[in-house]
């Protein structure tokens, strides 16, 4: 249902701090304006954001982790947000569709990118409703957390110091959320055990791997 990913090296963190001081962020509203939980900022900066996206969209891509998980289709520019103490998002669903220049994405995946250390600040978790399941992630530099976009998620208020990570939004080539942790898993003990099955046994195996992505892939 969700992934820890190691998404960006130190390099590319301090880029993003350095693009994130130098650049002009704005309420968060601005993008939810009918939004009664969204309490926090935004990169509002042109330059800024299609820098600070690039190297994300990169990281990314480049990913076996974050590929092999989402499954993207494609991938919404990330946009760095910021949380200063008192500020919060309360509980919330991500909406099903979000409007982008080349047409409407929709939203199966959420991401979250973690950019600065977390005893930098106080509150500012990230709590995700599984079910009965109460999760809670405030990760390391560079750290993404990536899971379902339809779970009732929210960012705790932050008490003290600032809050920066970036977000994206991930359609996927697999939309029911079952199936493709099925077909992550699936490949994962292909992977892991693929080398140590008879040769017959790991083709049989392709096979269904294979199958299951022409029946569930859209």
């Amino acid at each position: 249902m969700f992934k820890l990913v190691q998404l960006l090296d130190d390099g590319a963190v301090r880029a993003l701090r350095d693009i994130a001081a130098g650049g002009q962020f704005v309420d968060g509203k601005i993008s939810n304006p009918h939004s009664k939980v969204k309490n926090n900022l935004q990169l509002h900066d042109a330059n800024a954001y299609e820098r600070s996206s690039k190297i994300l969209l990169e990281a990314m891509v480049q990913n076996p982790d974050f590929m092999e998980f989402a499954f993207p289709a494609r991938i919404a520019p990330p946009l760095m947000t910021r949380y200063a103490p008192g500020m919060h998002y309360g509980l919330h669903p991500d909406t099903a569709y979000i409007p982008l220049p080349e047409g409407q994405l929709r939203t199966d995946v959420s991401c979250t990118v973690f950019l600065n250390d977390p005893a930098d600040y106080d509150g500012g978790a990230l709590h995700v409703q599984l079910g009965s399941a109460d999760l809670r992630f405030k990760e390391a530099p560079g750290v993404a957390i990536i899971y379902p976009s339809h779970t009732l998620h929210e960012v705790e208020p932050v008490t003290r110091g600032e809050r920066l990570v970036a977000i994206t939004f991930i359609q996927s080539l697999i939309p029911d959320v079952q199936q493709r942790n099925l077909i992550y898993e699936l490949n994962e003990v292909a992977a892991l055990e693929g080398l140590n099955m008879a040769p017959e046994n790991y083709t049989r195996l392709q096979a269904v791997q294979y199958q299951l992505l022409r029946m569930w892939r859209r």
